[in-house]
């Protein structure tokens, strides 16, 4: 996953930078009922819908999982987990991936290396992330907390 899923995303949808999350929705539903595999009789027809629906689906879900106002919405969730600190992270094609110790794991893409090498030399610390990370760069989270037990 990088910079270039998100363009590439943004372009498959038709959506601009700007597009709200009702925008994105917009788009979506628009495409989806021009290349629902319903629609189509041929096998072959169906086939490339089917394929192409996947590509839609995965492309809007990603996006909305980047959306400032999805981290608006997750933002609590998000501080909580800060709190667990940082027990692991990578770092590849300026994807910095970070894994926290309540369970839960962030991606954050356009992480530029020079960043990134002032985050590993700071031991990987949740204050760093806030300061530098958090508002400055999309993101998304892979898993979410363990419940408690």
């Amino acid at each position: 996953m990088s910079v270039k899923m998100i363009n590439d995303s943004r372009k498959l949808l038709g959506a601009p930078v700007n597009a709200t999350l009702k925008d994105l929705n917009t788009l979506y539903k628009g495409l989806m009922k021009k290349h629902h595999p319903d629609r189509f009789q041929d096998p072959a027809e169906k086939t490339e819908a089917e394929a192409i629906s996947q590509e839609l689906i995965e492309a809007y879900k990603f996006l909305e999982s980047i959306h400032p106002e999805t981290h608006v919405k997750n933002s609590e969730d998000l501080e909580k987990t800060l709190l667990s600190m940082i027990t692991n992270w990578q770092y590849k094609a300026q994807v910095l991936t970070l894994h926290f110790g309540d369970g839960s794991s962030y991606e954050f893409f356009g992480v530029q290396p020079k960043l990134y090498n002032k985050f590993a030399t700071t031991d990987g610390t949740a204050r760093f992330v806030r300061r530098n990370i958090i508002g400055e760069h999309p993101h998304r989270r892979l898993t979410a907390p363990r419940a408690a037990e």
